[in-house]
């Protein structure tokens, strides 16, 4: 009896006379200090899931209007520049070539006095400068502003296109209603393009009346 009453599941079984514990409230620093912590928390991962107005997705400055503007008008100057230094280098080269003798065999050929005639190919040097200076202005100016370029590219398609859209139809001009600015090349400002907006309308206006 005594075997079985040793072995008995109910023997096992101990009661614990350790007091429960009794769940603690937090004191009024801890709080605070909680409060804080989320605070700054919450503030940090907004302010780093917002990706700000003026940055790209792919971490580059987006360029706005008013940029795109001046930076057309800035290329428009530099093709400028290079097309007079390209009409003065290629004119002077030519007339250096032509004094040469290197064109007597043309010259024997043209019904004309040679001195007209070397004249008209110191002028065909010239112009084939003039022509050549806006692509290396535009070379120069994109290696320049290469962070720029694809902005530019996009820009340049989305501002035609809107050109395109709101131009007047030239049929109806004439001396006393003539285009205003067919291509839009005089727009240099967000302001320029806005006035550019009124004088088409204006222009429709003054068509329908006269019609």
């Amino acid at each position: 009896m005594s075997i079985l009453a040793s072995s008995s599941p109910l023997s096992c079984l101990r009661v614990s006379s350790s007091p429960v514990s009794k769940p603690t409230t937090p004191s009024p620093l801890a709080l605070l200090r909680f409060r804080r912590y989320a605070s700054t928390s919450t503030s940090t991962t907004s302010s780093s899931s917002a990706s700000p107005s003026g940055i790209t997705p792919d971490g580059s400055q987006r360029l706005d209007w008013n940029t795109f503007f001046k930076l057309r008008k800035a290329r428009r100057r530099w093709q400028v520049a290079f097309s007079a230094l390209a009409m003065l280098a290629s004119g002077t080269g030519g007339a250096i070539f032509l004094s040469t003798g290197a064109a007597d065999p043309v010259l024997s050929q043209i019904p004309l006095d040679p001195f007209i005639t070397l004249g008209m190919m110191v002028l065909g040097f010239s112009a084939l400068g003039w022509l050549a200076g806006p692509s290396l202005g535009s070379a120069v100016f994109n290696m320049l502003n290469r962070q720029w370029k694809r902005q530019i590219t996009m820009k340049e398609v989305e501002f035609f296109a809107r050109v395109k859209k709101n131009r007047v139809d030239p049929s109806a001009s004439g001396a006393s209603n003539p285009v205003p600015d067919f291509y839009g090349e005089k727009i240099s400002s967000v302001a320029g393009y806005r006035q550019w907006l009124k004088d088409q309308r204006a222009f429709n206006k003054k068509r329908t009346r006269f019609v």
